[in-house]
């Protein structure tokens, strides 16, 4: 049977919004009749922390896919690293997208989201967010009026840290990483996807300003900054880049091929690359 969407939602715009800009991610609300979807490729948040059975069989197929598309086998913790990115990426922006658009912030742990990494889907289940005191959605059942911008950013920081923790247990220790490279890694993930949602949006200026108060650096538990910063160009186009706080471990693939974001690319390469994209 089809997921119903809850007959009010203060995310649904959001989401919404997501989608038509982005069609490889979709997001579901659940209603509270809604079962939490199962089987046929879902996945729950919960399930992936609980480090067993489905961490197993979602690792695996990072395993393959490397193997398929580059022709190698990766190392374990490269294909664990691998992994947490695929869930991460799409799980930050259940937060930080509902920010940018509409100045409201979902609690989500992970027993409230589901995904099917095949389809591009989450399926969640929403309750209690904070909103800023002139918000019309103040009102709604689970609302948290929060007094001013600051504390929203606040607000993103620790939603998304509840969310992350019990993941970065779970796929910390078969990355071979703990504490400042794994929140490092938790850093990158919420910048790069804003980041590129606001760019498909027409608003990455705004994001990158944005995204500069919100991880100014110093934020535990976060490590680093959003740390971007501004390339010239061959014609003296403003190219903005960033240096990322953790490593993709994509250079254990190919190493001669980094990433535009990597502080191992230096900036001679990141201008050709970036001036190369934006010509196409």
């Amino acid at each position: 049977m089809p997921i119903a969407a809850p007959a009010v939602s203060p995310f649904a715009e959001a989401y919404a919004r997501l989608t038509e800009v982005y069609p490889g991610l979709g997001v579901t609300e659940l209603s509270p009749a809604d079962e939490t979807p199962r089987g046929d490729g879902w996945v729950s948040a919960a399930r992936l922390a609980e480090g067993g059975p489905d961490l197993d069989a979602f690792l695996a197929r990072d395993d393959e896919q490397v193997l398929r598309d580059y022709g190698r086998q990766a190392r374990p913790d490269v294909v664990a690293s691998f992994g947490l990115h695929r869930y991460a990426w799409p799980a930050c922006l259940l937060f930080t997208l509902p920010y940018f658009l509409v100045r409201r912030v979902p609690r989500l742990p992970v027993e409230r989201v589901s995904f099917h990494r095949t389809l591009g889907r989450m399926a969640v289940r929403t309750g209690e967010f904070a909103c800023l005191p002139d918000d019309p959605a103040a009102g709604l059942p689970g609302a948290r009026v929060v007094p001013d911008e600051e504390a929203l950013r606040a607000e993103v920081r620790t939603a998304v840290a509840e969310h992350l923790e019990p993941l970065l247990g779970s796929f910390g220790p078969r990355m071979r990483r703990r504490g400042r490279a794994l929140w490092g890694m938790a850093t990158d993930e919420i910048v790069e996807g804003l980041w590129y949602l606001a760019h498909l949006l027409g608003e990455e200026e705004r994001a990158m300003r944005e995204l500069e108060l919100l991880l100014p650096g110093a934020t535990q538990p976060y490590a680093g900054s959003a740390a971007f910063r501004v390339l010239t160009g061959p014609n003296g186009e403003s190219l903005p880049t960033r240096d990322r706080a953790s490593c993709c471990m994509f250079y254990t693939l190919r190493p001669e091929d980094t990433c535009a974001t990597c502080p191992r690319t230096c900036d001679a390469d990141r201008i050709a690359r970036l001036t190369a994209a934006a010509a196409s």
